[in-house]
């Protein structure tokens, strides 16, 4: 084994760039922290997210924060601000997404249980309250990580990393004809 040098790691990338993004989106509905956002949009990227949507009080490129973390895929992530989140998910939900919350509630199932249905739509919640009440009614499942330990859930940035990787590899790996959903 060697490690590969940063060049051959760019070259590597660029040759997997072509056709990389997936029928899948993200909404971040109040996410307090710019440096999560920053987060959400290097794993984003590298999950091959189609696009990003920020809304209400989500900070949005340009930002220096968001830059810190994101590492310039803030510049390779499609993304747009949408104040009004209920209307972007009423929008979504005509345009066949599956809307998905990352979030405790009454019915979610495990993430590892979840098989996406082309085009999907992934919510994430504000750090502290999760995910607005308001959208509840024009989501079609929610989805959550079993928690071992005393603390009840992880960052909001990982906790979208484990989920995104989740989803892209079901997509990947046939499901984009279509799955069971929730």
């Amino acid at each position: 084994m060697r490690k590969l040098s940063h060049e051959e790691i760019v070259t590597r990338q660029s040759i997997k760039r072509r056709d990389a993004r997936l029928p899948f989106v993200v909404v971040l509905n109040n996410i307090r922290s710019l440096y999560n956002v920053g987060s959400i949009f290097r794993s984003a990227d590298g999950a091959g997210v189609a696009k990003i949507y920020c809304c209400g009080i989500t900070g949005h490129p340009p930002n220096d924060r968001i830059a810190k973390t994101a590492l310039g895929a803030e510049a390779a992530v499609p993304w747009e601000y949408r104040e009004d989140v209920v209307e972007l998910i009423k929008t979504l939900k005509q345009e066949d997404h599956q809307i998905i919350l990352l979030e405790q509630i009454a019915g979610s199932i495990p993430y590892e249980a979840f098989e996406p249905a082309p085009p999907v739509c992934l919510i994430i919640g504000n750090e502290i309250e999760g995910v607005s009440r308001s959208l509840l009614e024009y989501c079609d499942g929610a989805i959550e990580i079993g928690m071992e330990g005393a603390k009840n859930s992880l960052n909001v940035s990982v906790a979208f990393g484990i989920v995104a990787f989740h989803i892209k590899n079901k997509l990947k790996t046939g499901s984009l004809t279509g799955g069971s959903g929730c």
